[in-house]
């Protein structure tokens, strides 16, 4: 449905849908009633259908990086998401509603996420990594909360002020201004506005925090349904709430069961269209947090893991319920030289890369691989080509997505475990190696 169809139809839920097109019956997780969590389905959004589970590739600021949205569709990516809070600095996010929203503006015809700008309160207000840490052993809190350092993000009842990393500007994001930021870009599906603690808060702040984001969530579905009713030259914008809870059960399950209820004060037939899963989570708890989650979340909305794309923490997170996942990782990585493989991380400039005349990895199907040598990638970021981030990237990103529409075909054919212990058991072997 186009643009200008939906000015002769007023955007509304029905326009959004799941369906659940398989269930992974052996080897995933179930709930005490015996429902399998993990499956295989089909999100319908305004522009296009995404088969699930699905890697959903990133694009911060309007654009993978070093890629064309031609290229990123070629290498089989079904969406991408963009990052609200930096479209809302540069270009502004009334630039992009004037383009026509974030798929035109970009030229990507497909479905479109935007997060809301939960991470930032985190990554600038709390720490300075880009990512979050998923081991509480492995960083000294100093690592992660950057004492010495000016934060530029700080939290109150009402929302966050953001100090800008670009010019120093300081801007207020409240649960409203991330919907109407929101609504600008565009996106199919946009996320509540939320708070993201790390590993490193106590308890108490954990359970200040839970409660403080649903607040906030039912601003956002009062906002979301005022705008969805005014802007009716828009196709209808699902809008997720985000589950938060740390590494705690007991918050985990009570967040996720109200979000689960929740309806707006104003707004009471507006609740949420599915739900993502945040929040900083101990690689080792990550199967069973996501567990707590599924079991209390409804079946037949779709759930979002947020920043995840190593393969063994996909295939724990297929297995307990997620239907698609978002992370920088594979571009980040592949900028960097860090290249995944079939049979493990490959570093493109080593020097055993050097005289490597085949294929970075043999198995894989991508553009890069068919028609470039490891060798070449590895003169490339020697060189300091633009061509090696692009080469890259391609790779990285073709790797994650095929991964997880295996994942998919190896729910709909009883193949899942086979395929998540041949997968996880080259990697390690190279890992030993």
């Amino acid at each position: 449905m186009s643009d200008t169809q939906h000015q002769q139809h007023s955007p509304s839920p029905t326009d959004f849908g799941f369906e659940i097109e398989h269930r992974l019956v052996h080897d995933g997780a179930e709930a005490p009633d015996g429902r399998p969590l993990g499956r295989a389905g089909v999100i319908s959004t305004p522009h296009g259908e995404i088969r699930t589970p699905a890697f959903i590739p990133v694009g911060t600021k309007a654009t993978v990086k070093s890629l064309l949205p031609e290229t990123v569709a070629e290498l089989g990516g079904q969406a991408v998401l963009a990052n609200a809070y930096h479209l809302f600095l540069q270009p502004g996010s009334d630039i992009v509603d004037e383009a026509g929203g974030l798929g035109k503006f970009m030229n990507w015809p497909g479905p479109t996420f935007t997060d809301s700008g939960g991470f930032q309160v985190m990554s600038l207000g709390v720490g300075f990594k880009k990512v979050i840490s998923m081991s509480a052993e492995a960083n000294a809190e100093a690592e992660v909360i950057a004492k010495t350092k000016e934060r530029l993000a700080h939290v109150d009842e009402d929302g966050v002020t953001f100090k800008s990393f670009i010019n120093g500007d300081r801007h207020r994001f409240t649960p409203e201004v991330s919907m109407q930021v929101q609504h600008q870009l565009g996106a199919d599906i946009i996320f509540a506005f939320d708070e993201l603690t790390t590993l490193f808060d106590s308890r108490e702040y954990q359970e200040q925090s839970v409660a403080r984001t649903e607040r906030w969530a039912v601003r956002c579905l009062d906002e979301h349904a005022r705008l969805t009713s005014v802007r009716t030259h828009r196709p209808y914008q699902a809008l997720f709430g985000v589950v938060q809870g740390a590494q705690y059960e007991d918050l985990r399950r009570s967040a996720a069961r109200g979000l689960a209820g929740l309806r707006g004060a104003e707004a009471t037939e507006q609740s949420f269209d599915g739900f993502g899963i945040g929040g900083a989570i101990e690689k080792r708890e990550l199967g069973t947090i996501v567990a707590w989650v599924s079991e209390e979340l409804p079946e037949d909305k779709p759930r979002h893991l947020l920043g995840i794309s190593e393969p063994e923490d996909m295939f724990v997170a297929v297995a307990a319920g997620v239907d698609t996942f978002d992370c920088v990782a594979p571009s980040r990585q592949a900028r960097g030289g860090t290249m995944y493989s079939s049979g493990g991380r490959v570093n493109a400039k080593s020097a055993g890369q050097r005289r490597k005349f085949e294929p970075l990895d043999p198995e894989c199907d991508c553009y890069t691989c068919q028609n470039f040598t490891a060798a070449y990638l590895h003169h490339l970021f020697k060189a300091n080509e633009m061509l090696a981030s692009t080469l890259a990237t391609i790779h990285n990103e073709r790797y994650i997505v095929r991964l997880v529409d295996r994942m998919r075909e190896s729910i709909i054919d009883g193949t899942f475990a086979e395929l998540r212990d041949e997968t996880l058991g080259r990697l390690a072997r190279r890992a030993r190696s």
